[in-house]
């Protein structure tokens, strides 16, 4: 017998893959730009500022709605205190989102220290400091916190929780679907049943701790105040809590639907009732996962920025999809490695199931992309676009396992049809991939591992070789052995029971050990098996990718932000503190694409140190004829100073000794020349000390 290969991926996932890139290139070409995540786009008084006398009012102007609390904006005096009245002011006028604090009155000259928190539309902390001065700059004994808005032993948790949160979604939605569409008999599975609930534990169990964290989690970051009532109390009037309090109720119904599936319509033998209960089922719980996605959708990236009453529904769609095949696919995992048997048909129906969802994932992830990247620069050049890609290259991945799943599924249903043919069976598809036969009440039926004596030998497993035939002369012998066998092992156990309960278990260990031994010798059911692992293994790995992706600021809003030189969380330089910046830059011509990055150290009046490097989006040093670099200081008429940085190596210049003589809000303008006609100028303002 020749050993089955793997099968190679046919012509039609590499058209797939083509029409998906052509479309996002399309897609990314014609972008519009547009925010989708918070940013602070201004400030009054603005970074650095130095003013006569001291202002009513500290505002904050934002690219998009945000959330605000009592403690949203402080402004610290130079020794720590507090200089505002707590009261937050609405500033808001059209599409204007600005913000802002009342000062106390009689304030000292010296440097404020303004540090604002607050939650973004789309459920995600953003947080920033900045200074100003009123009379003269003076030393300052502020503090400005190192944690990032949502980050240390809470944000990670928090995080934790999320990730937990979607795989439990996947594989409680999914594994429904599996059962319902592709194998009823598994409703009646022990391992099956026992994967679906654990994914409603899990989804239930992370919602939970979401939010019991939330509060901290945009907060103060202090896992003490977890149990913190009257934070909770907040978090419950927020749009995330809401959220998180439907889904909580959602799951109330979703514990209906599971107890529903594997208890009366598992026990349901008359066809017709089978097929109205499938079809309640179906319907119901198609609106219970809609529902559940939907508490995603409403409270995250989808429902802010562009189009949103698009992106709502696209995103519930492919959340859907997502459901559909990672948490079917973990279910049929589970069926080929512990269940005794699984259906050829039922592969089958998930194969199609699986293709219609990659079909969705393509679609629904292409105008996601495009919503939240919006050009290739922003795709190659921040951290949200190289992200996704990587993610687009686990899907690729996962897609091509899942096309040489689908082969053996085929090679599979061929040599079945063909033992069908062979032996006289009718080929409706009821074979089984494993080496059992499902028998109703037995353990094909029911998922345990049961045996009770030397019948449970008998089916397939004992017909994977033919048996020796015994000699005739010893064939009595033969017979007499176990029946004295079996008369002296009854008499023990019954003057034994622990010796009894001893025998039980080896009989069921041996019984465990013949049906792996023929599970495995049958090479299509181990390339399935083998291949259905793997596309679970890299499914996990794009599920973390995805996790981090939904907490990671877009492409657009970061190139929006480096454009109008606005800050997001922790970008703001402050003083005494090195400076370092990012400049996407696009000159025109060939290969006029890039990013520069700027490092002055150590970020204050004085000599300092520059260092500039020129990048290709790809992150690849990027050789170009000419870099010059202006900076200005426009409040106090300073400028522009010339800096004419050396080459040390390809794509990296240097400078020492760049004086910057006052402290104040600096124009750093960079001109870099890629050609002898294709040349840009980009710049951006930092606070310097």
């Amino acid at each position: 017998m020749t050993t089955p290969t793997a099968p190679r991926l046919g012509t039609a996932l590499a058209r797939l893959l083509v029409l998906a890139a052509a479309l996002l290139g399309v897609l990314l070409a014609g972008a519009a730009p547009a925010s989708a995540h918070a940013a602070l786009t201004g400030s009054d008084p603005q970074d650095g500022a130095v003013v006569a006398t001291a202002p009513a009012e500290v505002g904050l102007t934002f690219s998009e709605q945000v959330a605000m609390s009592a403690d949203s904006i402080r402004v610290l005096d130079p020794s720590g205190r507090r200089a505002d009245t707590g009261e937050i002011i609405d500033l808001c006028s059209g599409a204007v989102v600005k913000y802002g604090v009342a000062l106390r009155a009689g304030l000292p000259d010296g440097t404020y220290t303004v540090a604002w928190q607050t939650v973004s539309a789309d459920s995600h902390p953003i947080a920033g400091a900045f200074t100003f001065s009123i009379g003269a700059p003076s030393a300052t004994s502020v503090a400005l916190p190192e944690q990032a808005a949502g980050g240390g032993t809470v944000g990670l948790l928090y995080g934790i929780a999320r990730y937990l949160s979607y795989a439990g979604f996947a594989v409680l939605v999914g594994g429904g679907a599996f059962v319902l569409l592709c194998w009823p008999r598994g409703a009646g599975v022990r391992p099956v049943q026992q994967t679906v609930v654990r994914g409603w534990l899990t989804l239930t169990g992370a919602t939970l701790v979401m939010l019991l964290l939330r509060g901290p989690y945009t907060g103060s970051g202090k896992l003490a105040d977890v149990f913190d009532l009257a934070g909770l109390q907040g978090v419950l009037q927020t749009k995330t809590g809401a959220a998180l309090t439907s889904r909580l109720l959602l799951l109330g119904a979703a514990a209906l639907f599971v107890a529903v599936l594997f208890g009366a319509y598992a026990r349901r033998t008359d066809p017709k009732e089978r097929k109205d209960l499938s079809f309640g089922l179906g319907l119901g719980g198609t609106v219970v996962a809609a529902g559940i996605a939907g508490t995603w959708a409403l409270a995250e990236h989808a429902s802010t920025g562009i189009q949103p009453g698009i992106a709502m529904p696209v995103d519930i769609l492919h959340l859907l999809a997502v459901a559909a095949w990672l948490g079917g696919l973990t279910t049929l995992l589970v069926a080929l490695y512990r269940a005794p048997s699984v259906e050829r048909a039922a592969v089958e129906r998930f194969s199609r199931v699986a293709f219609a969802s990659v079909a969705v994932l393509v679609a629904t992830g292409i105008y996601q992309s495009w919503r939240q990247v919006g050009s290739w620069s922003a795709l190659t050049g921040t951290r949200y676009g190289q992200l996704l890609l990587v993610k687009i290259g686990l899907m690729g991945v996962l897609v091509g396992i899942a096309w040489i799943s689908r082969r053996w599924t085929r090679r599979l249903a061929g040599r079945t049809a063909g033992a069908d043919a062979g032996t006289g069976s009718a080929a409706d598809g009821s074979s089984p991939v494993a080496g059992s036969s499902p028998v109703a009440g037995t353990e094909a039926e029911t998922g345990e591992e049961t045996e009770t004596g030397p019948e449970a030998e008998t089916g397939p497993e004992a017909d994977e070789e033919e048996p020796e035939q015994p000699d005739p002369g010893e064939q009595g012998t033969e017979e007499r052995e176990p029946e004295e066998k079996g008369a002296a092992e009854q008499g023990t156990e019954a003057a034994d029971p622990e010796r009894a309960a001893q025998l039980a278990r080896q009989r069921v260990a041996m019984a465990t050990a013949r049906r792996k031994k023929a599970r495995d010798a049958d090479p299509e059911r181990t390339g399935l098996r083998r291949s259905v692992l793997t596309e679970a293994a890299v499914a996990v790995v794009l599920l973390a990718v995805t996790t981090v992706l939904t907490t990671t600021e877009p492409g657009r809003t970061e190139e929006e932000a480096a454009r109008t030189g606005g800050t997001t969380a922790g970008s703001a330089a402050v003083p005494d503190r090195p400076v370092d910046i990012r400049l996407p830059f696009d000159t025109g011509g060939v290969d006029g694409k890039g990013v520069v990055r700027l490092s002055l150290d150590p970020g204050r009046t004085g000599a300092n140190a520059l260092h500039l490097f020129v990048e290709r989006p790809n992150g690849k040093p990027l050789d170009v004829p000419e870099v010059k670099v202006n900076l200005t200081l426009e409040e106090k008429g300073v400028g522009p100073l010339p800096v004419a940085p050396d080459r040390i190596q390809t794509g990296h210049w240097s400078a020492s000794g760049v004086q910057l003589p006052l402290p104040g809000e600096w124009r750093i303008q960079v001109t870099v020349r890629t050609s002898e006609i294709d040349q840009t100028t980009i710049e951006k303002n930092v606070k310097i000390g």
